[in-house]
């Protein structure tokens, strides 16, 4: 069986002198699910940020379908096929809908109406409010601007920071739904979530991790059936 199409592989790193991430993996396959999930301070988020390149490795290394790609920027690995949405601050809420898409688009240089109509088919809500200013949308219909302006540069893997923060079950539902469809069309998702029950219900592939390093690693349906995991993690 050869490498997953993305992997951080034991990465060891953090921010200045201390290291948050302990020889840490997190992979996902091509249009596969891959969901992390642990406790507040696991280092969910700083894994996700390293697999991007948002922080420096002390030890490890993270590859794209074969290729090294440690030691490229955030920038570099966009243009290589990455697309990441981060919790906050991933708007702009000046802008339209429809100008948040365009900006997404900024690395393209060719047309981007097609992927546009695509966005739009997957977040219909988007269309009927492209005019409108994405600062007066609801929290969730913003968390559906910022992942369409992501997949206007047609990543290969989607990279998604806790998308479902502050929003309501039936909206987290609804994201849940659509992201499930993204993965459909062959590309990775890979996503950080505080919900993780219900997030490991969606997932190919879930990651625990505790205190920066791997505790539990499975499937979704493995992970929801073990009994440690939910005990410690899933509330009983």
């Amino acid at each position: 069986m050869g490498e997953p199409f993305l992997i951080g592989d034991a990465m060891t790193g953090g921010y200045g002198a201390s290291d948050i991430l302990h020889d840490c993996t997190i992979a996902v396959e091509r249009g596969e699910i891959a969901v992390i999930v642990g406790p507040n301070g696991a280092g969910k988020s700083t894994a996700m940020k390293a697999v991007f390149g948002m922080l420096s490795l002390r030890g490890g290394a993270v590859r794209l379908n074969g290729e090294d790609i440690t030691k490229l920027s955030p920038q570099a690995r966009v243009r290589k096929g990455m697309g990441f949405v981060p919790q906050t601050s991933n708007i702009f809420t000046t802008m339209t809908v429809e100008e948040n898409l365009e900006m997404g688009a900024f690395i393209r240089t060719d047309e981007v109406a097609d992927t546009m109509a695509q966005v739009y088919d997957l977040f219909p809500i988007l269309k009927r409010k492209r005019h409108q200013a994405a600062g007066e949308l609801s929290g969730g219909q913003r968390q559906q601007v910022a992942v369409g302006r992501a997949l206007m540069t047609q990543p290969q893997v989607l990279m998604l920071d806790e998308p479902t923060a502050g929003v309501s079950p039936i909206v987290m539902d609804e994201l849940f739904d659509r992201i499930i469809e993204v993965a459909r069309t062959g590309i990775s998702i890979l996503m950080v979530e505080q919900n993780a029950r219900q997030a490991l219900e969606i997932a190919d592939k879930g990651y625990v991790l505790v205190q920066g390093a791997n505790r539990f690693t499975g499937t979704g349906a493995e992970l929801l059936a073990n009994p440690d995991v939910r005990r410690s993690f899933l509330g009983g």
